[in-house]
């Protein structure tokens, strides 16, 4: 049995990229809903932000949809 390191060191590398690019775009997302809070709080409107943090969580289902097709697919 030969394993091939290379291979599983570059799915190790692409997982761990789009891992930590998931988790930076849902914190985006909740920092723009958190925007909306503060100016809540203070009178004011954060409509910018709101709208990026619905985009940052349209993102973050359309990558694990796209995922689980990845994994239900038939080759």
């Amino acid at each position: 049995m030969k394993i091939d390191w290379a291979a599983i060191g570059s799915v190790f590398g692409v997982s761990l990229v789009f891992t930590v690019g998931l988790v930076a775009l849902f914190t985006l997302g909740i920092n723009g809903l958190a925007r909306r809070e503060k100016a809540a709080a203070q009178g004011g409107s954060a409509g910018l932000a709101v709208t990026g943090a619905y985009v940052c969580f349209a993102a973050c289902a359309a990558a694990v949809a796209y995922g689980i097709y990845l994994i239900v697919a038939k080759p």
